[in-house]
This record gives structure tokens, C-alpha cells and sequence, in this order.
């Protein structure tokens, strides 16, 4: 079916029920980022395929909301469609509740799948539509349409070692059970994949470049329940649940044992699914608050910094081959944005421990480099030549730790706008690298340093400049990030997270540049602690892009002197032609 078809029949379940609008979420039972296959309701439904937005379908009308990284994307992905373009965060955009109200009756109905519906969004909506006497019901309506959705993967649940991890996961339950006490709680729910396999040091990969499996953990005073598929757990898995006192049960079984629990105070995250305090609200209070481990997972342990740097290594090696290869071969043989993706890839392979992507390479030529989150398919994508500017932005996943890195470059001739333009973002991403700052500070403070070049020059991008990476664990983490958003979440030691301004000329080119950076204690003087970052990867620049009268002596010289240390590290395990390009690339600016 095309989504004009797929959206036709929803409305026919929609008529049968008696509903006026349904609303579908990005989302899964766990409030994933990236779904399983069999979760991805509102891609199938639309044809949008972007990481974040939603869909509110009435009778009559049909709306995707989505943020500005995905305005041009989202606007080609609907073309046909019936579903109109909401560009979330414009001023003249209506918040969708509000559209909802003025498109429905009175006394009206709406629906959601409360598995895959926040209980904080529940809780929104059923404030805003009962003040206009519209109900909000529970009414898994895709079932109904959407038959062949799969099944949930057969992937091996494995060990990620104390070695790798830091922490046992004896350590982490004692932690947890800890801040239980502190906050009264005798039961706690986690129920989003990467706290529980952070929770367990387990890893698997039920979801598309994120090492995590389908999982819910229950947690008391005296017990630790895990519930997920036990065929998939694998020898040594379950053994260190049994080590540690984690009991182990199907996944299909937990609603049923939540429903078990009568007049406990139980810690669940408000961006838990809708089904969980449903399964609970009987005889049960509530606190509602952060995941514990949530934050703890934020803070990566001096072992798992140590991860980060050595795969730094490894993957810094991977891109300088790679960039090599692109640079030296772009207009001598047949290349496209997909093929490019798939040679990055097998240049990671090559290192030790890789275990595949933590995203799909963002491979953007020319154009395709202004749609902020664009993914290259493997029939059609745009051909590749020694011509313009290619926007590279990727990540892997080694059993140590998770990289993310963008490079933008020439591969031929560009314009003296591009090149200024680049290099207003990159003083941008120098600008946050070199920040010190007092203890307590907020990412959304430190988030005008990297857009300051481009915003003296009338200029901005539409997505944040900093979000967290897991330890070989999803590459988008929270609690923290860097950009607008008022997020109360101060920067801690040890928390890593991507450094990546970038600047986008719709239809002609784009540009990104990305580091990850950990943030360090620096000093403490007589006004307070103070913090900076380390940067943590290791990957040049490419000077022919860089005009050098833009930058300050200052950021001249921690450009030269992060070179020289990608020299260090890098140079190593370089020979021949690729060495000696790469040396020249490294030298003084």
C-alpha cells in the first residue's frame, strides 16, 4: 500500500471505532530513539523515515510534526502523501494538541497506542483535550492495518565484561537500590533498552546500530527481575545475572507481574509507556522521576574513558584511510553516496573489536549535505565526482566505546562562501573545545559559544550542537546535551558528548564539523571548580577549506596543536602514500 492508501484505511478503523484523531508516535514500548523494525508505525504509516515526529490523522486532514533536522527531508519523504508538513519549533507552527482541538467536534474522540505513547504525553494530552470535554482512549488501531510488521529479532543477549564496563552489576543495583531509599521508593521499573543493558553489562541488537535487546527491569528492596526473550540469553549471560541475584523471566510476563504489586511507592520515569501505570495505578503511588542509572550511565568511570580513547585510535585510523581513498579516487572511479557509506564501513572493519555502525552513515554530496540527517538508498543516490563539497558524518561501534564524527571537505572546486562558511564552523566547534567553565554549567550556556561565528555573520543551523554517546551504547544519550533548550542537567566529569555546528545552504551544500569531547575537572581556584573538555577524537582537518585571517592566533594554535596530537596518534599505524598525505594534512596551519 502507499501511505495515501495505508492512511485511508486507518481512517476506516478510525470510523468503526468512532474516533476523531489518532496520533502516532515515534516510539516503542521503551521510548526508543531508533525502533525495532516491527515498531516503526509512523514510518510505515507516512513514508517519512527521519529519527523524530509524529503523525495526527483526523477524518479529513493529516499532519507530520518533526524538528528542523528534518524539514527538507521530511518535505521529499511525504511528497504524495496527504499528510501536510508541521515544521516543529516555527513560530507560526500550532502546537498539534491545539490543532487537534480545532479539527475535531466537541465531545470528541482521540486515540493512541498507550504501549507506544509516553506516560508524560498521556498525561499532557488528557489535561489539554478533557478541557474541552474530548476523550482520550487506549486504541492500538495499526493493528488492525498494518499485518506484516515481523517479529521481534532472535539476536544473542552477551556479556559486556566488568573490563570494558567499569562497574559490576552488583555495584550498579547496590547504587541503584541506594538513590530507591533515598527517594522512598520500594519498586522501581526501568524500562528503556540502554539503562537496562547498562543496568546488567549486557548487550545485544534487537535495534539497528544500538547494542541493546528488548528488556524491562523490576527492581525491590530484596529482588532484581529482568524480563526479556531467554532464548536469547547466552551462557555467560546467564550466568552474571545469576552472580549477581537477577532473576530472570519472559518478556511477555510483565504487565501481569506489574499488576501483582499492590501499595508500593514506585520510581518510574514519566517517559515510560502509558501501559506501565496502567498495569500499576491500582493500589500503588507513584514517583515520578529521572531513571537512577540514568545518570550514573551519563558519568562514564575512568574505564570506560579509557575505552573511548583506545577506539579513538582505531576509528581515527579507519577515516584517514578513508578519507585517503575518497579524496584521491572521487572523479577516477564510479562512486555514489551509498557506496562511499558502504567503504567507510569496511575501513572500520578492518580494527579490532568492531562490531558495526552506531548509525547509518550520513553521506551527503552537494546538495544532500544541507539535509541535516539524510541517509543515501542503495538504488538511486546521488553519483560522486572531484567536484563540490561531500559532507561525511558516521560513527562505530567497538566493544570498547561508540564514535561519532563528521568531516566536511572539497573534492574539487568550491566557492570563497563555502570556504568562509566552514570556517565559521569550525571556530565554532574550537570555540567549545577550548571553553573553561564553573561547575554547575548547563550545556544551553555553553551552547552560544559554538554558534557565535555564524550568528555575528547573520547565520544559524536548526539542530542542537551537543548530545551524549554511550559506551558502546547508543550514540544519542541523555540526561544531558548542548543546544537551546532550556535542559536543567548541568555538565559532569565525565559525561561525553558531541561537539558538531554546522551551516546548510538548501539545494547547494552543507557543512558539519564534529569531535566528541569528555568533560574533565580543570581547576579550582578561589571562585570554584572549574571544568573543561577533552577532546576525544582523533581525525584532521582539511586546511584548503580553512580561511585562516577568520581565526584567532588562539584557535590557530589549538587547531595546530590538536593536529599534532592526531600526529601522534594516527601516524603510527600509517605507511607509504597515505602516511605522507596524512602528514601533510597534520602540519601547521
Amino acid at each position: 500500500m502507499t501511505s495515501k492508501e495505508k492512511v485511508a484505511a486507518l481512517r476506516e478503523e478510525m470510523q468503526k471505532n468512532n474516533v476523531d484523531a489518532f496520533i502516532v508516535y515515534s516510539a516503542d514500548p521503551h521510548m526508543s530513539e531508533y525502533l525495532p523494525e516491527e515498531w516503526q508505525e509512523r514510518s510505515w504509516l507516512s513514508g517519512f523515515l527521519g529519527s523524530a515526529g509524529f503523525v495526527v490523522i483526523t477524518k479529513d486532514k493529516a499532519g507530520l510534526w518533526t524538528d528542523g533536522r528534518y524539514y527538507t527531508q521530511a518535505a521529499t519523504e511525504l511528497d504524495g502523501s496527504g499528510i501536510d508538513l508541521f515544521k516543529d519549533g516555527l513560530e507560526d507552527t500550532p502546537n498539534y494538541i491545539d490543532w487537534i482541538i480545532s479539527e475535531i467536534p466537541a465531545n470528541g474522540k482521540v486515540a493512541v497506542n498507550a504501549l507506544a505513547t509516553s506516560h508524560a504525553n498521556w498525561e499532557l494530552l488528557t489535561q489539554k483535550l478533557n478541557s474541552k470535554n474530548i476523550t482520550l482512549v487506549d486504541l492500538p488501531l495499526l493493528k488492525e492495518i498494518w499485518k506484516d510488521r515481523g517479529a521481534p529479532s532472535k539476536n544473542p543477549i552477551f556479556v559486556h565484561p566488568v573490563e570494558r564496563a567499569g562497574k559490576s552489576v552488583a555495584e550498579k543495583i547496590a547504587a541503584i537500590r541506594q538513590k530507591m531509599e533515598d527517594q522512598e521508593a520500594t519498586v522501581h521499573i526501568i524500562s528503556s533498552l540502554d539503562d537496562v543493558a547498562w543496568t546488567l553489562n549486557l548487550r545485544g541488537s534487537d535495534v539497528e546500530s544500538n547494542p541493546v535487546f528488548l528488556g524491562y527491569i523490576v527492581i525491590t528492596k530484596n529482588d532484581a527481575i529482568l524480563f526479556t526473550d531467554l532464548e536469547k540469553m547466552q551462557v555467560e549471560s546467564r550466568k552474571q545475572m545469576d552472580e549477581a541475584w537477577v532473576k530472570m523471566k519472559p518478556y511477555e510476563e510483565f504487565y501481569n507481574c506489574l499488576k501483582e504489586y499492590k501499595n508500593e511507592k514506585v520510581l518510574v520515569s514519566p517517559n515510560s509507556n502509558q501501559s506501565i501505570f496502567e498495569a500499576l495505578k491500582s493500589e500503588n503511588q507513584f514517583i515520578k522521576a529521572a531513571v537512577p542509572g540514568n545518570l550514573m550511565k551519563a558519568q562514564k568511570n575512568e574505564t570506560e574513558l579509557e575505552g573511548f580513547r583506545k577506539v579513538m585510535v582505531r576509528d581515527g585510523v579507519a577515516m584517514v584511510k578513508f578519507l585517503y581513498w575518497l579524496t584521491h579516487s572521487a572523479g577516477k572511479e564510479a562512486m555514489n553516496e551509498y557506496s562511499i557509506g558502504e567503504k567507510l564501513r569496511n575501513f572500520r572493519a578492518e580494527g579490532e573489536n568492531f562490531v558495526g555502525e552506531s548509525f547509518n552513515s550520513i553521506i551527503g554530496y552537494k546538495g544532500n549535505g544541507a539535509v541535516i540527517h539524510y541517509s543515501a538508498k542503495s538504488e538511486g543516490s546521488k553519483e560522486v565526482t572531484n567536484d563540490g563539497s561531500i559532507l561525511v558524518d558516521s560513527g562505530g561501534q567497538y566493544l570498547e566505546g561508540t564514535t561519532d564524527i563528521t568531516r566536511t571537505l572539497a573534492l574539487g572546486a568550491v566557492s570563497e562562501e563555502f570556504k568562509v562558511n566552514s570556517t565559521l564552523v569550525l571556530q565554532g566547534m574550537i570555540r567549545l573545545s577550548m571553553v573553561k567553565f564553573p561547575k554547575g554549567t548547563r550545556g544551553v550556556q555553553l551552547d552560544v559559544l559554538a554558534r557565535l561565528p555564524l550568528w555575528m555573520n547573520g547565520k544559524d543551523y536548526n539542530h542542537g550542537t551537543g548530545h551524549g554517546v554511550g559506551s558502546f551504547m547508543n550514540v544519542h544519550e541523555g540526561p544531558q546535551n548542548i543546544r537551546k533548550d532550556m535542559n536543567p542537567q548541568e555538565l559532569l566529569v565525565g559525561m561525553v558528548c558531541s561537539n558538531e555546528p554546522g551551516y546548510y545552504v538548501e539545494g547547494e551544500y552543507g557543512i558539519r564539523h564534529e569531535n566528541l569531547i569528555a568533560v574533565k575537572e580543570a581547576e579550582t581556584t578561589v571562585s570554584g571548580t572549574f571544568y573543561e573538555f577533552e577532546t576525544l577524537t582523533y581525525c584532521p582537518f582539511f586546511k584548503d577549506t580553512i580561511v585562516k585571517n577568520i581565526l584567532s592566533e588562539e584557535e590557530i594554535a589549538w587547531l595546530n596543536n590538536y593536529h599534532k596530537t592526531c600526529e601522534e596518534k594516527i601516524a603510527p599505524y600509517l605507511e607509504g602514500e597515505v602516511k605522507d598525505w596524512f602528514m601533510e594534512l597534520v602540519s601547521p596551519l
